[in-house]
């Protein structure tokens, strides 16, 4: 992956419902202290952060312990509370848009990060993505084309610098399957609801 300069300052910026959204449907899960260690080796890596709505009134959200670690482990990360809902069809929804959080952050380092990579397929980031060429930044997006149907945004993928498919990093980032197998109950309610209202367009 030539697309980095080990000179670089990096900053990774995870739409953590979308990202969830597309390894899973990949068919493996992240493993995030890989994720950061990749990074790591790329460039230099100057922030992680992570974005992700949290159900409040839920006894106990099985994301939680995922966020935790990840507070822990050189991520900075970023909650609000998830808005729930009810469908036409009556059907529970959970809302949950970090896209406001994660445009403010980024602006916020746009003198201090060279490259931003953007974790997210979603078209919302196109406008952002443009914000930060336009102060001479560049922006890679990471998502798959390799899934059907694709879960990266044409416009997103076309304005970006670099797109990066999720799917060709899966050997390098990816849990170990017998891992995944011991979470895989744990963690499918993890985020499943809040990609409900995902959309990429």
């Amino acid at each position: 992956m030539h697309v980095f300069d080990s000179r670089e300052k990096i900053a990774l910026f995870i739409d953590g419902a979308n990202l969830y959204a597309t390894s899973r449907n990949l068919g493996f899960d992240i493993d995030y202290k890989k994720l950061l260690l990749a990074f790591q080796k790329r460039g230099y890596l100057l922030r992680a952060y992570y974005y992700t709505a949290l159900v409040e009134d839920q006894e106990y959200s099985s994301i939680r312990p995922l966020v935790d670690w990840l507070d822990y482990n050189g991520y900075k990360v970023v909650t609000k509370p998830a808005r729930e809902f009810t469908d036409a069809s009556g059907r529970r929804k959970i809302k949950g848009n970090m896209d406001i959080e994660l445009a403010l952050n980024a602006m916020e380092l746009v003198e201090t990060v060279d490259h931003f990579v953007l974790f997210s397929g979603d078209g919302d980031f196109r406008s952002l993505v443009a914000a930060l060429q336009r102060k001479g930044r560049k922006v890679s997006v990471v998502s798959t084309l390799v899934s059907q149907p694709p879960m990266v945004s044409d416009d997103l993928r076309r304005h970006a610098d670099h797109f990066i498919d999720l799917y060709h990093l899966r050997n390098e980032i990816g849990r170990n399957p017998a891992e995944r197998e011991s979470r895989l109950t744990r963690r499918s309610e993890a985020e499943g609801d809040l990609d409900d209202e995902q959309d990429i367009g």
